[in-house]
């Protein structure tokens, strides 16, 4: 199978073309801004740019759209740099797949949700409550219609592997093997579900493997809040200097809006594979020692 990965200097995106070249795929990724090892230049704002690698003539079978603004509260204070971002991009990537006679694959969130009943299975209500998650919600309800076949995944609280370290476990961790001493404000009222990108990425091989379409929770096997995910980080190193301070999430005084209970019931994912298994946050942290 031929894959184009946009964005593929990120933190998914990398583990996808670093999993789906090792299965043997014929796979090209992305970056925009930060280069990094195998990848190749697109901009997905500027289709015509004459610097872009050449999808159509790479012909791919699937392009997956891992690029993303992430930043929730930037979204929530520049609004039309979010649009553009996620939505403008995704629809000059829908473009690109028409043209190709692609699948496309787009990474959701579970910003699209509300956090009042979470954590959430496929088939819950969606009511995104910040700009970030209208967007992402807009946009893979765009890539569902416009794309036969398409795949949405839900992802949150990524970690793992990556060229920058910019993920909250990275940053934990590379402070504590610096020897730094931490201070964090965390609050004890926001959930969900840590997942490691190589799980995603491995994940979205055998949905792409099987040609399964339409909207998939991915999560690992932890549900926890961000202090308990960040003391799950701090006990691998016993000698950290922190202070942790928690606080509810009104006392963050943050400018977007968070789902407080989100997090996923991969339901789907689950039944339709249940000898996959996810992983968490201890196993990946064990598993960097050796």
């Amino acid at each position: 199978m031929k894959v184009f990965i946009a964005g593929a200097s990120g933190l998914l995106g990398g583990n996808c073309l670093k999993h789906f070249s090792e299965q043997g795929w014929d796979v090209k990724g992305s970056y925009f801004s930060y280069a990094t090892d195998n990848t190749v230049y697109y901009n997905t704002l500027q289709p015509e740019d004459p610097n872009n690698f050449d999808i159509a003539a790479f012909a791919p079978d699937v392009i997956v759209h891992c690029g993303a603004l992430t930043h929730v509260d930037y979204c929530e204070q520049h609004p039309e740099e979010s649009y553009t971002q996620t939505v403008t991009s995704t629809i000059n990537l829908i473009a690109v797949a028409k043209k190709c006679n692609a699948k496309m694959v787009y990474i959701s969130t579970d910003y699209v949700f509300d956090g009042k009943n979470g954590p959430y299975t496929e088939e819950a209500p969606v009511n995104p409550i910040s700009v970030y998650g209208r967007h992402k919600l807009e946009a893979e309800q765009m890539v569902l219609n416009e794309i036969p076949g398409a795949l949405v995944l839900r992802i949150t609280n990524v970690y793992g592997e990556e060229a920058r370290g910019k993920n909250f476990i990275a940053r934990i961790v590379q402070q504590c093997e610096e020897g730094k001493e931490l201070t964090l404000k965390l609050p004890y009222d926001q959930f969900a579900s840590p997942t490691n990108a190589w799980d995603i990425a491995r994940a979205m091989f055998v949905l792409l493997r099987d040609g399964k379409s339409g909207i998939y929770h991915t999560g690992g096997t932890d549900f926890m809040n961000r202090v308990e995910l960040a003391l799950t980080v701090l006990k691998h190193f016993p000698g950290a200097k922190y202070q942790l301070i928690p606080l509810d999430t009104a006392s963050l005084q943050q400018p977007a809006a968070r789902p407080l209970i989100g997090g996923f019931v991969c339901m789907k994912f689950r039944k339709e594979y249940p000898e996959f298994l996810f992983s968490n946050v201890d196993d990946y942290l064990l598993a960097r020692k050796k």
